[in-house]
C-alpha cells in the first residue's frame, strides 16, 4: 500500500498550497523513514549524486538563457512585424502570424514561459485593435506558447532523455515532424474559424501592412534570418552529429548573444537580467528533479514497479493497453502537476515496463510529450492561461481563456491520434539520421 499512499499524500500536499519539489522531498523522506529508518538519507544520496553529477542536464541553463536573451532583444519584435506584412492580409493573418512567430521563437529558444509571455506582449493589442474574439485571441497566444513542448530543441525533452536515457539527438529528431504537423492543425482551425466567421478574426488593414516590395523583402530577410541562424546552429550541429546537446546549447547561447550584439542591443542590463531569469528558471526545474529522483527512487524501493506491472497486466490488451493506461495516466497527472514532476515521477516508473514491452521508446516519449503539451492547456493548473493572464488586459475572462484553448487542445489530440497510427511520422527522421 505503501506506493500508492505516497501519490495520495503528495496530491494532498499539491493540493493545500506545498510547492511541487518540497512536496514530493517531504513524502520521499517520510515514507523511506518507515522502510529504512534513519538510514533513509543513505538511500537517498546516491539519486542524489547521479542526477548532480549528470552532464547532459547542463544544457537547461544554457536553453533557458537563451530565450531569456531573445526574449529582452529586439529580434523578436522585428521578427512578428515582418510576418504581420505577409500574413495579416489573410483571414485571421494576425492570428496566424502569432502561431508562426511562436514556432520559431520556440524551435530559437524552447522555452515554453518565455514564447507565450514574449509573443503574447506583441500579439494581444493589435489582435484586440483589429477586432479579434477574446477567446481566440486568448486560444492562439496559449497554444502557440505550447508549441516550446514539442519544437525542439525543448528543455522537456533534455530532461525526458536523462531521465528515460535515451539520446537527446534522437528525440529532437523525433520531435521535429511532429510539430510541424502541430502547427499545421493549429494554422488549419485558425483558417477555417475565419473564414466561416470573418468577424472573429478580421485581416489586417491594407494601409497597416504596405511598404514597396524591397522595403519589405529587406526587413522580412534581417529580422527572420537571425532565429533561423540560432535553429541552424543548435539543431543542426546536434543532428549532425558535431556536437553533443550542452555544446549545441552553448552555441546556442553564445550566437544569442553574437546576435543581440550586431543588432547594438547587449547591454549589462540585459545581460544581468538574462542572467537572473535564468538562475530562478533552472533552481526550480532543478530542485523539483531532486525531488522527483528521491520520490521515484523510495517509490521503486516499496513495490512501485511491480503495482504499475500488475495494474498494467490486470488491464491485459497487450502493448496497445499499456500506452493507453500509462498516456490516460499522464493526461490526468497534467491537471495538477506541472512537466518536469510529471516527467520526474512518472518516466522512471514507466520507461523500464516500456522497454521490457518492446515498445519504442522513441514513439512512446513522442505521445508522452503531445500529452503532457495538452497539460499546459488543460484545467485547473494550466500553465499557459496564468502566463496569459499575467500580461491580458482585464477585459479578457477566464471564461474565455479556457473555452479559447479547447479547439486547440482538439488539434493537439489528433496529433497523437496521427502519431499513434501512423509510428513512422516519429520514428522514420531519427532512423535516417547519422551520428546521434
Amino acid at each position: 500500500m505503501i506506493p500508492l499512499l505516497m501519490f495520495a499524500a503528495l496530491f494532498v500536499l499539491v493540493f493545500v498550497g506545498i510547492p511541487v519539489a518540497f512536496s514530493l522531498m517531504i513524502i520521499a523522506v517520510a515514507f523511506g523513514f518507515t522502510v529504512f529508518g534513519e538510514l533513509v538519507f543513505l538511500q537517498l544520496y546516491g539519486p542524489l549524486l547521479g542526477t548532480a553529477s549528470n552532464f547532459v542536464l547542463a544544457a537547461i541553463p544554457l536553453f533557458i538563457f537563451m530565450g531569456a536573451v531573445l526574449e529582452r532583444s529586439g529580434i523578436a519584435r522585428r521578427l512578428f512585424y515582418a510576418l504581420q506584412l505577409w500574413l495579416g492580409g489573410l483571414p485571421g493573418g494576425l492570428a496566424l502570424s502569432t502561431i508562426a512567430m511562436c514556432a520559431i521563437f520556440a524551435a530559437a529558444s524552447g522555452v515554453v514561459g518565455a514564447v507565450e509571455i514574449v509573443v503574447g506582449l506583441m500579439a494581444i493589442p493589435p489582435m484586440m485593435k483589429a477586432g479579434y474574439r477574446n477567446d481566440l485571441i486568448a486560444g492562439t497566444i496559449c497554444a502557440g506558447g505550447s508549441l516550446g513542448t514539442i519544437i525542439p530543441p525543448s528543455v522537456i525533452v533534455v530532461v525526458y532523455a536523462s531521465i528515460a536515457q535515451l539520446s537527446i539527438g534522437q528525440l529532437f529528431a523525433a520531435s521535429i515532424f511532429p510539430g510541424i504537423l502541430m502547427v499545421v492543425f493549429f494554422v488549419g482551425y485558425i483558417l477555417v474559424r475565419s473564414m466561416r466567421h470573418p468577424a472573429d478574426a478580421p485581416p489586417l488593414p491594407t494601409a497597416e501592412r504596405a511598404l514597396p516590395l524591397k522595403e519589405k523583402l529587406t526587413l522580412s530577410l534581417t529580422a527572420m534570418l537571425p532565429p533561423l541562424a540560432l535553429i541552424v546552429m543548435v539543431l543542426g550541429s546536434l543532428l549532425a552529429g558535431i556536437a553533443s546537446a550542452t555544446e549545441a546549447a552553448a552555441v546556442g547561447a553564445a550566437g544569442t548573444l553574437l546576435l543581440t550584439l550586431m543588432f547594438r542591443e547587449l547591454t549589462l542590463k540585459l545581460l544581468l537580467d538574462s542572467l537572473g531569469v535564468t538562475l530562478r528558471i533552472t533552481s526550480m526545474i532543478m530542485l523539483i528533479i531532486a525531488g522527483g529522483t528521491m520520490f521515484t527512487s523510495i517509490f521503486a524501493v516499496t513495490g512501485g514497479g511491480n503495482l504499475v506491472r500488475d495494474t498494467v497486466a490486470t488491464i491485459g490488451y497487450g502493448n496497445a493497453g499499456i500506452i493507453v493506461f500509462f498516456l490516460t495516466v499522464v493526461f490526468f497527472a497534467g491537471f495538477v502537476l506541472d512537466w518536469v514532476s510529471i516527467v520526474l515521477i512518472f518516466i522512471p516508473i514507466f520507461a523500464p515496463i516500456v522497454k521490457s514491452a518492446g515498445i519504442d521508446p522513441i514513439w512512446f516519449a513522442m505521445m508522452v510529450l503531445v500529452v503532457i503539451q495538452t497539460s499546459y492547456l488543460t484545467p485547473p493548473m494550466a500553465p499557459s492561461i496564468f502566463y496569459l493572464r499575467s500580461i491580458a488586459p482585464k477585459s479578457m475572462t477566464y471564461g474565455q481563456m479556457y473555452r479559447g484553448v479547447l479547439p486547440f487542445v482538439g488539434a493537439q489530440m489528433l496529433v497523437l491520434i496521427v502519431i499513434i497510427l501512423f509510428p513512422a511520422v516519429v520514428t522514420w527522421l531519427p532512423s535516417v539520421l547519422v551520428g546521434l
